[in-house]
C-alpha cells in the first residue's frame, strides 16, 4: 500500500504544479517510504509513494504506464485476485513486464473500462490518466478501506490519500461549520463531508470522471440484499458458508512478498483471523498491545491462549500510561483533519512496534458492524422488541441520571450505557440509532457553539441515517455506511501507513459482505448472543472462553489522562484566548466541563473535552 496524490487544471499546464505535486509526495512519505515517482503531461500530474509489498522491485515502482505510453496509473491498495486475473489478461495476448498486481489492474482497466471494478477483489484508491483524451479516472474501493479525499473548485481538481497532500496546493481552508457538528456529535467527519470547504472525501464503492473542466461522480456498487434480508438458507447451512468464505478471504490476504503477520487481540474476531491464517502459514507471526497500569483495558491473556492453542509466533508489548502519553504528540501531528477517536493513540503504537516484525498485519476490522457485534447492536435489538423490560427502563431515566457515570470502570460505565438506553427508548428509530451512535447530544453542542446550526446540518444528518428503519438489518447496513469507513477503518489505515505497516481487513471481502446482507438479522444477533453466526461458525475451533467472551474495545485510559499528565497540555490548548479568538466556541461550556472532569461524577466531560482538544490541536498546526 502506498499513497497518491494528483491534480488536472484545467486553465494552466501542470508545470505550474511540480513543486506542490513534490511537496505532496514528501508529506505522504510515511504511508510509502520505499520510494516515490511523479508523471505529467499538459494539465494533469500524478504522484506516488510506495510502500512495497507484492513485486518489491523497481520495475513495479509507479506512476506506472502502459506499453503504448497513453495510460499512466497511481494507486494505493491491494488487488488479492490479481493472479487469476492475470492469467486471463494472458490468455487475451497481454504480455507483462514485472510481476505486480498495478500492472494487473492497469491492463484489466485499458481491457474493460469502467466495468474493470467489477473484478478487482480488494481494497483501492487509484487514478488512472489517458494522455489521449486527456482525461482522468478516479476510484475507491467498495466499502472504503483505503481513504481518498478530493478538492474542486470548476478550476482544478486536486485528489490525494489524505488531506495534507492537497494542502500545498494552495486551496483556502475555511473551515466547513456543518462539518465541525457533525465531528462534535460522531468524533469524526464522515463522507462526503471534510473540515474545509470544496475538499471532499470520495464515497466508497464511487468513481469520479475528470474531462473538459467537469467531474462526473458515479455509483458502481452498493451492497445488495439489505432490504430484503430474506435468505432460504438454513442457519446452519449459513454457519458453514460463511466459514467457507472467510477461509478463502484469509487465503487471497496472505499472499506477500515481504513478511506478514497477525494481529491478535484477544476478543473473537482477530482470534478466527489467527486460526484461518496459521492454518496457511506455520509459525505465523503475532502480535498483541496490553496496558500494564490499566488492567481493565487488559486482553492479552485471551491472546496468548489463542497463540497457544495454534502454535504462533506471538510477540506481546505492554504499554504503559508513559509509553501511550509519550506517542501522543506524534498522533496529533499526524492527524490533518480532526478525529477524536482516542483508540488511535493504541493502534498507532501497536503498528509501530508490530512494523518492528512485519510489513502487513491481517486483523479483525469489520467484523463488529457486519456481525452486530457492538454494544449499541444489542441497544437496538431490544429496543425493537415489545416487552416489559423496555417498559420499565423507559421509566428508569430518573434513577441513572443521579448515578455516577464514567467509562473508566466496570460500574460507572454500566451505569452511564443504562442511563443511555432509557433515553433512546423514548426516539424515534431514527433518531433513537444517531443518539446512540453520538457521543454528544446537540442539546449540548448547541451551548457550546457562538452560531445555531444551519439547515444543512440538519440535511446531512438525515441523509447519514435515511435507511434506518424496523429491520434490524437497516441498522448495520447504516454503520456499513458511515461508521466502518470514516471511523473504524480510517483509524486503522492512518495509524498504520503512518508506520509503513499495511493491514489487511478479511472480514470484509465483498463476497463475505454481500452474503451476509441477504440473512435476516435474527442469524445475527438474539436474546443472548451478539455476532450468533460467527461465533457457530467456530465453535469448534475457538476456546469456550473466547467464544464466550463480551465485547471489549481497545481503548485508552482517556479519563486519568486528563485529569493527571494530559492536563497541563490540556489547559494550555484550550485556553480562553484562541478560544475566543476562534470565535466557534463558548467558553464558559468549556470551563464547566472541566470542572466535571475534577468532580465525582466526570460523565461524558472527559470525551467531550478529548474532542475539544483534538480539534484545537489541530487548529493551531493548520490554521495558525
Amino acid at each position: 500500500m502506498c499513497g497518491i496524490c494528483g491534480i488536472y487544471d484545467f486553465q494552466n499546464p501542470v508545470t505550474k504544479w511540480n513543486d506542490a505535486l513534490a511537496r505532496g509526495v514528501q508529506l505522504l512519505k510515511r504511508r510509502g517510504p520505499n520510494c516515490d515517482g511523479i508523471y505529467t503531461h499538459n494539465h494533469a500530474g500524478l504522484a506516488h509513494t510506495r510502500l512495497a509489498v507484492i513485486d518489491t522491485s523497481e520495475i513495479a515502482n509507479q506512476p506506472f504506464t502502459d506499453k503504448t505510453g497513453r495510460y499512466t496509473i497511481v494507486y494505493n491498495g491491494e488487488f488479492y485476485n490479481y493472479k487469476e486475473q492475470r492469467k486471463k489478461l494472458e490468455e487475451k495476448g497481454y504480455v507483462f513486464r514485472s510481476q505486480s498486481d498495478t500492472e494487473v489492474l492497469l491492463n484489466l482497466f485499458i481491457e474493460l473500462g469502467i466495468s474493470f471494478l467489477n473484478e478487482v477483489n480488494g481494497c483501492f484508491s487509484l487514478a488512472v490518466y489517458d494522455n489521449i483524451e486527456e482525461s482522468l479516472f478516479v476510484a475507491r474501493d467498495r466499502l472504503g478501506i483505503k481513504p481518498l479525499v478530493y478538492y474542486y473548485d470548476g478550476n482544478k481538481f486536486i485528489f490525494s490519500s489524505e488531506l495534507k497532500a492537497i494542502l500545498p496546493f494552495g486551496i483556502n481552508k475555511n473551515i466547513d461549520q456543518d462539518s465541525l457538528r457533525l465531528y462534535f456529535c460522531l468524533n469524526y467527519i464522515p463522507a462526503p463531508h471534510s473540515i474545509f470547504h470544496n475538499v471532499y472525501k470520495l464515497l466508497p464503492g464511487h468513481y469520479i470522471k475528470v474531462k473538459k473542466e467537469k467531474i462526473e461522480t458515479i455509483r458502481y456498487y452498493n451492497i445488495p440484499g439489505y432490504e430484503l434480508s430474506k435468505s432460504d438458507i438454513s442457519f446452519d447451512e449459513a454457519t458453514q458458508h460463511i466459514r467457507n468464505l472467510l477461509e478463502e478471504s484469509v487465503k487471497r490476504r496472505l499472499v506477500s512478498d515481504v513478511p506478514l503477520g497477525t494481529f491478535l487481540s484477544g476478543g473473537l474476531d482477530s482470534s478466527i483471523v489467527t486460526a484461518l491464517a496459521s492454518n496457511q502459514l506455520r509459525g505465523l507471526n503475532t502480535f498483541s498491545a496490553g496496558f500494564s497500569d490499566d488492567p481493565f483495558y487488559d486482553e492479552t491473556d485471551s491472546a496468548k491462549l489463542i497463540a497457544e492453542k495454534f502454535q504462533t509466533n506471538h510477540t506481546v508489548f505492554s504499554l504503559s500510561r508513559k509509553d501511550l502519553f509519550d506517542h501522543l504528540t506524534d498522533v496529533l501531528d499526524y492527524l490533518d483533519e480532526p478525529f477524536a477517536d482516542s483508540s488511535s493513540v493504541a493502534v498507532s503504537i501497536l503498528s509501530k512496534l508490530t512494523k518492528n516484525h512485519v510489513t502487513v498485519a491481517l486483523s479483525g476490522d469489520g467484523a463488529d458492524e457486519l456481525h452486530a457485534g457492538y454494544n449499541k447492536h444489542y441497544a437496538h435489538y431490544r429496543a425493537l422488541q415489545n416487552s416489559s423490560f423496555n417498559f420499565f427502563a423507559r421509566n428508569s431515566e430518573w434513577f441513572w441520571s443521579s448515578m455516577p457515570k464514567s467509562r473508566n470502570s466496570k460500574i460507572s460505565n454500566k451505569s452511564r450505557q443504562a442511563l443511555r438506553y432509557s433515553k433512546g427508548l423514548r426516539l424515534t428509530d431514527k433518531e433513537r440509532y444517531w443518539y446512540w451512535s453520538s457521543f454528544a447530544s446537540e442539546n449540548y453542542i448547541d451551548k457550546l457553539f457562538t452560531q445555531n446550526a444551519s439547515p444543512d446540518f440538519t440535511l446531512n444528518r438525515n441523509t447519514l441515517i435515511e435507511n434506518i428503519n424496523k429491520d434490524f438489518n437497516s441498522i448495520l447496513y447504516t454503520d456499513m455506511l458511515m461508521v466502518l469507513p470514516n471511523d473504524m477503518l480510517h483509524k486503522v489505515d492512518m495509524m498504520s501507513m503512518s508506520h509503513g505497516l499495511e493491514v489487511r481487513v478479511p472480514m470484509l471481502d465483498h463476497t463475505i459482505v454481500d452474503f451476509m446482507f441477504t440473512l435476516p438479522g435474527d442469524y445475527k444477533i438474539d436474546s443472548n448472543q451478539r455476532k450468533k453466526l460467527l461465533r457457530n461458525s467456530f465453535k469448534n475451533i475457538l476456546p469456550r472462553e473466547i467464544l464466550s467472551k463480551p465485547k471489549h474495545g481497545f481503548e485508552i485510559p482517556l479519563l486519568p489522562w486528563l485529569k493527571t499528565g494530559l492536563q497541563p497540555l490540556l489547559k494550555s490548548t484550550l485556553n480562553k484566548s484562541d478560544i475566543s479568538n476562534m470565535g466557534l466556541f463558548n467558553y464558559k461550556e468549556i470551563e464547566k466541563l472541566n470542572h466535571k472532569l475534577l468532580g465525582v461524577n466526570p460523565s461524558e466531560s472527559a470525551t467531550h473535552l478529548w474532542t475539544l482538544f483534538v480539534f484545537q490541536y489541530w487548529c493551531n498546526k493548520y490554521l495558525h
